[in-house]
């Protein structure tokens, strides 16, 4: 039998009690990879009956492959201090649903969700977020890619060990991505040479971006990262309001004068009504390689600012290590050179974070109904 919120009427077994006490104490569970209550926002959870006792099934609306046992152990914890005679037991499962664009834009075909990674300023670190990023949600079990569309700096083929690759086409039409560590890779700095300048306007920055991201045979992705330039000038413009985007992480140093560039890219999603889905404080605390001594070279608390400012998370704060420039430098990121490590883990806490609040946003509906002409006769 199965408990719900529509079939309570006449349980008036102890079982039916409870139901109602089971539920009640799952839905003051918080999540960490959303800060919402069990069954808020990115996750839900149904009871059923189990003969001899109940059966909790969570569902996460962001890839959970390796964190999800933890979490579940965490939740039948929770549930450890009921005193219940009945057996209780837990599964968890995950999907990631496709979630809504900019109005009049539709999602890429075959691509569920598109993030922006943005900085006002370039020097944060906002590609290696990004690519890590990426690579922990593909660790996490999600099909996931990445768009350089740094047009006049490209770093992604470096980034991920790509440099002097050439992508293929098998039409004619498409070109293939490249593979990196998982991740399907695309970026202008495999068609040119790493010295070959892009002495080009805006308008052709914007057409080869547009090209890069709908000429690439991306195949089934649940996410596509999207790397995007510094600044917020008319080709960053362009690109947000042109690329349909779910959502946008916005990449920060505590530094004052990198905090004033920030808002200026936040503000820039939020005019052409693109979600922020919250705020990475990068270089945070500077970890010494030789002691392990922690210090907040370019300040503390600035990512915490910004985001309480505008209402949103903070996503995490990630240190500056040496390690983390050596990977990057080296093509093999730091979640794919040392996946088990603590700052692997932090940049997992930040996608998840990421995750969940995307999770938590509107879904887009359009795909679940078929199109219909109307043509006379």
């Amino acid at each position: 039998m199965r408990y719900n919120r529509d079939t309570r009427i006449g349980v008036l077994s102890m079982a039916g009690a409870e139901y109602q006490q089971l539920e009640a104490h799952l839905a003051r569970f918080v999540l960490p990879q959303t800060e919402r209550p069990l069954g808020q926002g990115g996750s839900a959870f149904v009871i059923e009956g189990d003969g001899d006792g109940f059966r909790v099934g969570v569902t996460c609306g962001f890839p959970f492959e390796r964190g999800g046992r933890a979490a579940l152990a965490a939740i039948q914890d929770h549930c450890g201090t009921l005193d219940f005679a009945a057996r209780i037991g837990f599964s968890l499962e995950w999907k990631v649903d496709t979630h809504a664009v900019q109005q009049g834009l539709k999602p890429l075909p075959g691509v569920g969700n598109l993030i922006a990674v943005a900085s006002g300023k370039g020097g944060v670190g906002k590609s290696t977020v990004a690519t890590n990023m990426a690579l922990a949600l593909y660790r996490e079990g999600a099909r996931v890619g990445i768009l350089d569309a740094d047009i006049y700096g490209p770093s992604q083929p470096r980034i991920l060990g790509l440099s002097g690759r050439r992508p293929e086409t098998t039409d004619g039409k498409t070109l293939e991505p490249l593979l990196a560590h998982g991740l399907k890779a695309m970026s202008i700095g495999f068609l040119v040479s790493e010295e070959q300048p892009m002495a080009w306007r805006g308008p052709m920055v914007t057409s080869a971006l547009n090209q890069l991201l709908s000429q690439t045979n991306w195949g089934e992705l649940d996410y596509l990262f999207i790397d995007m330039p510094p600044g917020t000038g008319d080709i960053q413009l362009t690109l947000a309001q042109r690329v349909p985007v779910s959502g946008a992480v916005i990449v920060t140093t505590p530094q004052d004068i990198a905090l004033a560039d920030a808002r200026k890219g936040l503000e820039m999603f939020q005019k052409v009504n693109v979600p922020v889905l919250g705020v990475v404080e990068n270089m945070s605390v500077h970890v010494c390689s030789n002691c392990g001594h922690e210090e907040s070279i370019f300040g503390t608390d600035g990512g915490a600012r910004l985001s309480g400012d505008y209402g949103l998370p903070l996503l995490g704060r990630l240190p500056l290590r040496k390690d983390i420039g050596e990977h990057t430098d080296g093509g093999t990121p730091t979640v794919a050179a040392d996946p088990d490590g603590a700052v692997a883990d932090r940049f997992a806490e930040v996608a998840l974070r990421a995750a969940g609040e995307l999770a938590a946003s509107s879904k887009d509906y359009s795909r679940l109904f078929p199109k219909i002409t109307v043509e006379g006769d």
